[in-house]
């Protein structure tokens, strides 16, 4: 039977899809999935930016920094399973009590000990510091709730993403408002990281009950030690990805804070959540398009190279489309939404904004990568990428302050991202699509054919 929203289609495209169920199935998942990330992204933005107006630099500085400072160990927490754990639940979906209960206390065990460790972390690092402490600690608390993400993986695998999406948006959008409620009511900055770690429990609570609604039962849950080793035998290469990430992207914010303060974490972190809120559109473009570049790998090289060729060119397009004006109107961009107290924040983004182009043509590099199967390099481009960033930013933040960390991320990007592939032989290829893309060839070809 067709899904409802079919019918809302133009006819062309309906009589494509009429009995295609799962492709169907596929584009409502998706089409979940996308809805999802543009709320988040609207209202996010939105009540992100009166919190950073109301909280001012140095508070918004200090949260940004917590959170930082949690979410670098949060590969400890999640371990890397989230992948593998989907996979599993396709692949072998007669044993998904086991694989769901092992799951869930893998994580659990992981969100503890990574919770434990930050929290002692903060207190060695800041000791005189309870304020940060406290943050610390109720973020890092947020990690045990993320064991419920277990059930997550199951809708994942069924490709049922609506219902963690209902779950977890009417917690999100619950507490926007509840955020909204403490700016009005003069709240301390506690209370806003109190507002995060319920939000998360409540996430959890609808994952809960979403999971029971659709004829499930957790108690029918169990763990296997055969499972635990196989699960950490596949993960942990992912683990050290996930680290190398997260360095890569948020090691400018923790050197910052204890190079400069808690000030110009607050002017760097308003500019990169304008920055990075683009970021889930070459992620939207690469889950469409990666079956049509593996299916024309099968067909021939030439259709294979043609392919990716029209993704990097469109990755570009978009990117340069986002940076341009951005980059050039940030002062205006800073001043509407942020105030005058973040003025300077608008130095910050002109420069970080453009980190945008490599991270696109980045996303589009990892098709390439994992139809090639060369998820090595994949690692070690991040890792290089992450040495990159934390010694850019020894040197240049002392000099330039927080402009300086926006070049040192910028760079950081551009060499893992793009120029590697021009130095590296077995990347050359790759690389030559890229540098045709940036030069903008296609739309040469275009003219001259004209």
């Amino acid at each position: 039977m067709n899904q409802a929203w079919i019918q809302f289609l133009p006819s062309s495209l309906r009589s494509k899809l009429d009995g295609r169920y799962t492709l169907q199935k596929i584009l409502s998942n998706a089409g979940w999935l996308f809805a999802d990330r543009i709320l988040r992204m609207g209202i996010g933005l939105f009540v992100g930016v009166w919190v950073a107006r109301y909280l001012g630099p140095e508070q918004f500085g200090l949260f940004n920094y917590a959170i930082a400072f949690v979410v670098l160990l949060t590969p400890f927490a999640t371990l890397g399973l989230d992948n593998i754990v989907v996979r599993d639940l396709v692949c072998n979906p007669d044993c998904r009590a086991v694989t769901l209960g092992t799951a869930f206390v893998l994580k659990l065990c992981g969100a503890t000990i990574t919770a434990l460790v930050t929290l002692g972390a903060i207190t060695l690092l800041r000791p005189d510091h309870s304020l940060d402490q406290w943050l610390v600690g109720i973020i890092a608390a947020g990690l045990l709730f993320q064991a419920f993400d277990a059930i997550d993986f199951w809708f994942q695998s069924q490709m049922q993403s609506k219902y963690t999406v209902y779950a977890k948006n009417l917690a999100f959008v619950l507490f926007a408002v509840v955020r909204i409620t403490l700016i009005q009511a003069h709240a301390p900055l506690i209370a806003f990281a109190w507002a995060g770690l319920t939000e998360t429990a409540i996430g959890a609570v609808g994952l809960v009950i979403g999971y029971r609604a659709t004829g499930n039962d957790l108690g029918d849950w169990k763990i296997s030690i055969f499972r635990v080793k196989s699960l950490l035998q596949d993960s942990w290469a992912l683990i050290l990805s996930s680290i190398a990430i997260l360095i890569y992207m948020k090691i400018d914010q923790i050197m910052l804070g204890e190079m400069l303060g808690n000030k110009a974490v607050g002017i760097y972190a308003a500019a990169t959540k304008i920055s990075e809120v683009w970021y889930f559109i070459p992620m939207a473009i690469a889950s469409s398009v990666s079956p049509a570049i593996m299916g024309a790998k099968a067909i021939g090289q030439d259709a294979y190279m043609q392919k990716l060729q029209s993704t990097f060119d469109l990755m570009v397009v978009l990117a340069f489309v986002v940076s341009l004006p951005i980059s050039f109107l940030s002062p205006v961009i800073i001043s509407i939404l942020y105030g005058e107290g973040y003025s300077s924040s608008s130095q910050v983004l002109s420069i970080h904004i453009w980190a945008s182009l490599f991270v696109f043509l980045g996303v589009g590099r990892e098709i390439w990568i994992v139809s090639e199967g060369m998820m090595l390099i994949s690692f070690l481009t991040t890792l290089l990428g992450a040495i990159v960033n934390v010694t850019l930013n020894l040197f240049l933040i002392p000099i330039y302050q927080e402009i300086g960390a926006a070049i040192a991320t910028l760079v950081a990007y551009a060499i893992p991202g793009y120029l590697i592939c021009l130095a590296y032989t077995p990347l050359q290829g790759i690389g030559r699509l890229m540098t045709n893309a940036l030069l903008l060839k296609w739309l040469y070809k275009k003219n001259l054919n004209h």
